[in-house]
């Protein structure tokens, strides 16, 4: 019993979990010394979710109705949340005085009116008297005429002929006289007549006036607040009720960095979640940027569709921006060789713990700026897999994650991390972990 304890022993068997880790080690090699590696294939994606910005709801439009006369709030017809429709009638505000004024230019235009009337009427009498002094006219003319003759020939006396002419001059002045006093008339009716159109403008100015003791909605909206109640005195600009425009919605965020908001422009796409719709997801754009006064915030506006009108006021909101450049390949860190060295580095960072330096330099990241790394492509399948050495362009890193400007293309296989370093055509098995 004794010796088959010894016997054990000295075969030196571990335990099965610790058999099972040490298999799952990247660095043990199996399989004939071909190394394992976990494979994955490039896709396009982002290296950091989008940040989500905090803002509030608010009306695309605000409109505040204030008085444009004095007087006595008679009625106010609506409370706060109530909807309205362009030109309903929302508060009057009592007219009595308007109406009283409107009433006396109303009566002074009537007047004005009747003026003009005589005018015309003294214009048709002078033109009478103008035509009846033509007709007397023509008449002691031609007696004129005939007494001349008559007095030539001596059948009546020098001083009748001549009192015949005297009477014709006379004629012509009269009718002279008569065109006259219708050009007189008829510069009375003109006057009379611009007096008449100042007077409609009085009235028509007192009916307005009268008009605004109504208050109508100019839009279709939501009262968002009722700034008076009815009975008391309201003053020409003296708000009555504030109302809101909900075909659209802005939601407002404040306190965005200037430096984030570099990336920002105006018609950008943006997602909106509301607390109050916790299930729905809202599709919006930038509509203005404005600074903050005094610091190096912006104010940042995006407005949404609400043709239902479901979206109130001052609901909490979420708000992420789609980013504005194409997507590109993004592969993990440990995918990467940095520097010169291409037959080394992914598989040795794999190797190692994130915190160990190990022998090599530069088979860690060491420079985030760097522009070049080598990545390494897998070709071939099953026992005729083989890695490749590849050259490509780094862009942006974040959270363990590289962007690929260029030299990997979506679809390709790559190393993730390897058990060991790798040389370039080195043949490798792919591990249970890897995309297929």
């Amino acid at each position: 019993m004794a010796g088959l304890v010894v016997a054990l022993s000295g075969c030196n068997f571990l335990p099965k979990s610790e058999a099972e880790a040490q298999s799952r080690v990247p660095g043990s090699q199996q399989g004939g010394g071909v190394t394992p590696v976990d494979v994955a294939i490039a896709k396009t994606g982002v290296l950091e979710k989008p940040i989500e910005y905090i803002g509030t709801t608010t009306p695309v439009r605000e409109v505040s109705l204030r008085a444009q006369v004095e007087g006595r709030l008679l009625n106010l017809n609506v409370d706060e949340g109530d909807p309205v429709k362009q030109g309903q009638i929302l508060a009057q505000v009592d007219d009595s005085i308007l109406m009283t004024t409107l009433s006396q230019e109303q009566a002074e235009l009537a007047a004005l009116q009747s003026e003009v009337a005589r005018a015309e009427t003294q214009v048709s009498n002078a033109r009478a008297r103008a035509e009846q002094a033509r007709v007397e006219l023509n008449q002691a003319r031609v007696d004129a005429v005939r007494r001349a003759t008559l007095g030539a020939q001596g059948a009546i006396s020098k001083q009748e002929a001549e009192l015949a002419q005297t009477a014709a001059q006379t004629a012509e002045q009269t009718l002279r006289s008569a065109l006259e006093q219708i050009r007189t008339e008829q510069k009375a009716v003109a006057a009379a007549q611009r007096r008449v159109e100042a007077q409609r403008a009085a009235v028509a100015q007192a009916g307005e006036r009268r008009s605004y003791a109504q208050v109508a909605s100019p839009i279709n909206g939501v009262v968002l607040e009722k700034a008076s109640e009815p009975g008391n005195l309201v003053q020409p600009g003296g708000e009555i009720v504030k109302l809101g425009d909900f075909s659209q919605v802005k939601v407002v965020v404040i306190s965005f960095p200037d430096s984030k908001g570099a990336n920002i422009r105006v018609g950008q796409s943006a997602q909106v979640k509301l607390d109050a719709f916790p299930n729905e997801s809202f599709s919006g754009r930038v509509s203005r940027i404005l600074p903050v006064a005094n610091s190096i915030q912006l104010t940042v506006e995006i407005t949404i569709p609400n043709s239902n009108g479901q979206i109130g006021s001052n609901l909490f909101a979420r708000v992420s921006f789609e980013e504005t450049k194409a997507p590109r390949v993004v592969v993990p860190k440990t995918a990467l060789q940095e520097g010169e060295q291409g037959s080394r580095g992914a598989g040795e960072q794999g190797s190692r713990g994130a915190g160990e330096q190990g022998s090599n330099p530069k088979s860690k990241i060491q420079n985030p700026k760097s522009t070049e790394a080598t990545v390494f492509v897998v070709t071939g399948q099953g026992a005729q897999a083989k890695v490749q050495a590849r050259r490509v362009q780094v862009g942006d890193r974040a959270n363990s994650k590289v962007e690929i400007i260029s030299g990997l293309k979506p679809g390709e296989r790559f190393v993730a991390r390897s058990g060991k370093p790798l040389k370039d055509g080195e043949p490798v098995r792919l591990s249970v972990v890897s995309e297929k």
